[in-house]
């Protein structure tokens, strides 16, 4: 067996551990998750436990095994997405059919947005964003936002860190520029992407807020530059408002 194919059935094995693992209420012994998935018991013992050192899993004071604590966060996660991307694609649809370009829903990772849902345009010529794509925060309208919501000291920080690559000749890689925008952007709750990361490529975002208050997604409309209108602003940040409610926001 060559150390490819030896590391898949590890994972495989950490997999089948893990489902049986949830099939239990309560913690479970080593005798009964090595039954469960046909595993040796010194087999399982030693998966389990570096399971236990990355927190996935987690033993009792009697020997017992039960689902760690990390897994809670990762499916928080993927279950915040999973809510957004349903509540919010309706109201999507109704922007698109107000002004007629594509809607993108994005989130934050890292030093990126990543677009996670889109809904595109009516007119023949499209501004798309293909869905798992990416972009660094400084040149998309939301990401500028999300930068703002954290405070100067994280826009000095990402400044510094990425360097503020530039895309176009339009975008803000000169760090005072990028920091005064946002505290422009962020008074007026909204912001512009004027061809900062695409030329001929305009964009228009929002912030959307869950029932805590806190960012968990962005909104934006994408459109030829020239087909792009401010008084789409009005319309954009209506949605966002309405998403932000679905998800228990009342801010």
């Amino acid at each position: 067996m060559n150390e490819i194919t030896s590391s898949i059935q590890v994972i495989d094995r950490a997999v089948s551990l893990l489902d049986a693992l949830s099939n239990y209420d309560q913690p479970v012994s080593l005798k009964f998750l090595a039954a469960d998935t046909g595993l040796h018991s010194s087999t399982a013992f030693r998966i389990l436990g570096s399971l236990i050192v990355h927190g996935l899993v987690e033993r009792t004071e009697g020997g017992d095994y039960h689902l760690g604590n990390r897994l809670l966060r990762w499916g928080d996660q993927v279950r915040s997405r999973i809510d957004i991307r349903s509540e919010a694609r309706p109201v999507m649809a109704w922007l698109r059919d107000q002004v007629g370009e594509t809607v993108n829903l994005t989130v934050r990772e890292g030093d990126e947005v990543v677009y996670v849902e889109r809904v595109t345009g009516r007119h023949a010529i499209r501004v798309e964003q293909v869905i798992g794509s990416r972009a660094p925060l400084h040149v998309t309208a939301v990401g500028k936002l999300m930068l703002g919501e954290l405070g100067e000291q994280s826009i000095r920080e990402f400044a510094q860190r990425t360097g503020l690559p530039g895309f176009t000749k339009n975008t803000l890689s000169n760090e005072t520029a990028l920091a005064q925008q946002i505290e422009r952007d962020m008074r007026n709750g909204y912001a512009f992407d004027d061809e900062e990361a695409e030329l001929g490529v305009g964009c228009i975002g929002v912030l959307i807020r869950d029932s805590s208050g806190s960012v968990v997604a962005g909104l934006s409309v994408s459109a030829p530059i020239e087909r792009r209108k401010s008084e789409w602003v009005e319309r954009l940040v209506d949605a966002g408002k309405k998403i932000s409610a679905r998800l228990g926001y009342s801010g």
